[in-house]
């Protein structure tokens, strides 16, 4: 088990590799190379964000906190919203009209393909090994001439490709097309297990079975909550044994894990379940940047 006061952490610069502005706080990470490894972030972008329309080999899911985002065909993240975008099902352009900043938490985890998922600083030594050989604009890696390889490739795609040392296979889609979810639409069931607790359950997602959820506590409630799961308290103030629950403590619980969480006023969190890759063979790594580690 893993806590963090996301209050304390610091914004910072990234996806330098798409375009426009863009600044953000890992709140929670997995562990880099393993195929489940994630990333949870508290992201503010700009309205000069610009993201051409592109597909992973992870998958994505996010929480609109604050504004609109527009992906295009794909449907609008209003505010209050959630998306879940699946693994090799291409969306976007991601784009946002000009004024304040809007904010996202999301979710980014290795999914049912075991094509695992990159941290944070593999992407940006990834990212700068690369400027050696060409640009990143507007999403696109631009190889100069001359240069052995594709000469004009998604940015993260290219990205990947330095760090695994091979050529991206995108996964076969299992859904049609992201999906967006509106959690005002969803009625509160309360759990019979924990007196004054109410969940909202938006999904379950994949043959692995990744999830997204809220949880609500009334002042006073107690919950065990149970791993494998990333909580972030939205709202409200509780304990968690010595520690403090306030807006953007983040809870890391692996399979297998409980916590008790105590509302000292009303409460809700949101809960992001993490897939069961049980039985997923594990990728070994053979780029040259991954072996000078």
């Amino acid at each position: 088990m893993k806590l963090v006061q996301g209050d304390q952490l610091t914004f910072v610069r990234g996806l330098e590799h798409r375009g426009g502005t863009f600044h953000s706080i890992i709140m929670m990470e997995g562990e880099p190379g393993a195929i489940g490894n994630f990333q949870l972030s508290y992201g503010r972008i700009g309205g000069d964000f610009f993201s051409p329309r592109h597909r992973h080999n992870f998958e994505q899911i996010r929480y609109q906190v604050e504004g609109t985002l527009d992906f295009a065909r794909d449907g609008k993240l209003e505010e209050g919203t959630v998306g879940y975008f699946p693994e090799g099902v291409a969306y976007g352009p991601q784009t946002q009209d000009a004024g304040p900043d809007v904010a996202t938490i999301v979710l980014q985890f290795g999914g049912a393909s075991g094509s695992g998922y990159l941290s944070q600083d593999e992407v940006r030594a990834g990212a700068a090994a690369l400027r050696s050989e060409g640009e990143f604009k507007d999403g696109v890696f631009r190889r100069r001439a001359g240069i052995p390889g594709k000469r004009n490739v998604d940015g993260y795609q290219a990205i990947w490709e330095h760090v695994n040392g091979r050529a991206m296979a995108y996964p076969k889609a299992r859904y049609s097309r992201p999906f967006m979810m509106n959690p005002a639409h969803y009625s509160w069931v309360p759990l019979e297990q924990s007196p004054g607790v109410s969940e909202k359950f938006l999904g379950t997602f994949t043959e692995r079975r990744s999830a997204m959820s809220f949880l609500k506590f009334s002042s006073g409630s107690r919950h065990e909550a149970a791993g494998a799961a990333v909580l972030v308290v939205m709202s409200g103030t509780g304990r968690a044994g010595d520690q403090p629950l306030r807006r953007l403590t983040t809870i890391h619980l692996e399979r297998g894990d409980c916590l008790t969480m105590e509302a000292d006023a009303d409460m809700v969190v949101a809960r992001f379940g993490l897939p069961n890759l049980a039985g997923l063979e594990q990728r070994v790594r053979t780029a040259p940047a991954m072996a000078a580690e």
